[in-house]
């Protein structure tokens, strides 16, 4: 439990990065996800649609490849 008095340390851009990577891949161990809270939500939902756009133009570009 935090404590009223000490301030919650922010998440950096890496860890931002780590956790919306392997959040794609649905593997997750439960002291990072606790840990979670130190995260800015508006920060992660920007990061899970730029990480899906570039899934999508990923995917597409393998299948151009294959195809084409």
């Amino acid at each position: 439990m935090v404590e009223a008095n000490k301030p919650v340390p922010k998440g950096g851009f890496f860890r931002l990065l780590k956790t919306v990577f392997w959040s794609f891949f649905g593997v997750r161990r439960r002291s990072d996800f606790e840990n979670d809270v130190k995260l800015n939500p508006l920060h992660v939902i920007a990061a899970g649609f730029i990480g899906a756009a570039l899934f999508i133009i990923v995917l597409l570009v393998v299948v151009r490849a294959v195809v084409g």
